[in-house]
């Protein structure tokens, strides 16, 4: 995340708080990530320079106008106009961020060779709350590298009970060892 998108996410937190909108402005945020992850093509066009500030303005009047609340409508206006649009996506994760410290939700993620079940995630959100007294937003990533166990990353830092992790420590300890 940059310095930049965490001021405006900042501003547009305040505001919401202020106002009691944080928590329908983050569902809007996520919606609007989300939908500029899947259409990016969307995401460029307002950030082009070849066209003008009011015209890519009015695509954003005619494409949200009235649709979203006039906070996150004016936000991405200032973004559009400031030149950041691009930084949508890192606002998005900024915003989330001073939700969830709000909130004492804290973030994880959990990487696994294959799909957690329900379960999995239900025990493993028990006992990370447990541990940390926080409301616990898990979000599971495949990546069959990992071999099986799990990688859990959280707050700058990173758990990893992989079997490729496992792998690699033993490799480590046996070239350390002197016969």
């Amino acid at each position: 995340m940059t310095q930049i998108a965490s001021v405006y996410a900042k501003a547009l937190y305040s505001l919401a708080r202020e106002d009691g909108l944080c928590e329908r402005i983050r569902t809007e945020l996520e919606a609007f990530c989300e939908a500029f992850k899947n259409e990016p093509e969307f995401l460029k066009l307002l950030s082009t320079p070849s066209i003008s500030k009011e015209e890519r303005l009015k695509i954003i009047d005619d494409s949200f106008g009235g649709k979203t609340t006039p906070y996150l409508l004016n936000f991405m206006k200032i973004l559009t106009e400031n030149g950041y649009m691009r930084q949508f996506p890192a606002c998005c994760e900024a915003y989330r961020g001073f939700y969830n410290e709000d909130h004492g939700i804290m973030a994880v993620k959990a990487v696994t060779a294959v799909p957690m079940s329900s379960e999995q995630i239900t025990k493993l959100c028990a006992k990370l709350c447990r541990m940390t007294g926080k409301q616990i937003d898990l979000h599971n990533e495949i990546d069959p590298r990992c071999l099986g166990g799990v990688r859990l990353d959280y707050e700058g830092k990173q758990v990893d009970d992989t079997i490729v992790h496992r792998l690699n420590e033993i490799r480590s300890l046996l070239a350390n060892t002197v016969l």
